[in-house]
């Protein structure tokens, strides 16, 4: 069996990693907070955009989608499901657009690949530069403070002749504003297995940290990591969905 860090770019393993997610509803219910919380516009950038999934519910619910990444692979997958979108490689701590728009999403817990709090404050200080009045940012976070180093969130799936197995968990040592994302991928092909190891570095952040970056910039609510129902967070659970009204 063969294990090293050798991959540095997922765009070739990126949606059968995510092959478990429902992307249709975690669309739906941002279009859903756009209708209750934000300017009701159709003007939308997904940051850290992927190979582009969110952005192609999105543009078939009737957006202007497009996105952002700082990996041009992924753009590339992203412009092939989504021809009609605009892409660009920008990086979301830094980056302009000539016209404001009404949403930005930023899925998947993408808003900690900031990796620092001084980059995390200037990817906020981006997002409410480029949102037009009153319009909404919604993301997804997972608090520092309650993260258990001992949970992984792992899936199976099959691709031709292959068996991947796909594993991930949060990291916090504790203490400074750094947690990683350590990553496992395992693939098995008559009978022979591969398996790479990857560690990300992402910013640590508290939710009460998280709200102080914000409120400056927006009225923020915190609700519940469910994107069926749409209730208030119980101020107890470790992942929050956050919707920040441009104020």
């Amino acid at each position: 069996m063969l294990s090293n860090a050798i991959y540095t770019d997922l765009s070739g393993y990126y949606d059968l990693m995510c092959a478990d997610i429902d992307y249709r509803a975690q669309s739906h219910c941002i279009h859903r907070l756009q209708q209750l919380l934000g300017n009701g516009g159709k003007t939308h950038l997904d940051l850290a955009c992927g190979t582009g999934p969110h952005v192609r519910h999105l543009l078939d619910a009737g957006y202007q989608s497009s996105g952002l990444d700082i990996n041009q692979p992924m753009l590339d997958l992203a412009r092939m499901r989504c021809p009609e979108a605009q892409f660009a490689l920008q990086d979301m701590c830094g980056f302009t657009l000539g016209e404001p728009v009404d949403l930005i999403t930023c899925f998947l817990y993408s808003i900690h690949y900031s990796a620092g709090l001084d980059r995390l404050n200037a990817c906020i200080a981006s997002v409410h530069a480029a949102l037009a009045q009153g319009g909404l940012f919604c993301f997804n976070a997972v608090d520092r403070q309650r993260i258990d180093n001992g949970s992984w969130v792992s899936h199976n799936v099959s691709q031709a002749q292959a068996r991947f197995s796909f594993s991930s968990g949060w990291h916090y040592s504790g203490e400074g504003e750094r947690q990683a994302l350590k990553l496992r991928i395992e693939k098995s092909v008559a009978g022979e297995k591969q398996v790479w190891h990857d560690e990300h570095a992402m910013v640590a952040v508290s939710f009460s940290e998280l709200m102080a970056l914000l409120q400056p910039h927006f009225d923020v609510h915190m609700l519940e990591h469910d994107y069926e129902t749409l209730s208030a967070w119980d101020g107890i659970s470790g992942n929050a969905l956050f919707a920040c009204v441009k104020i």
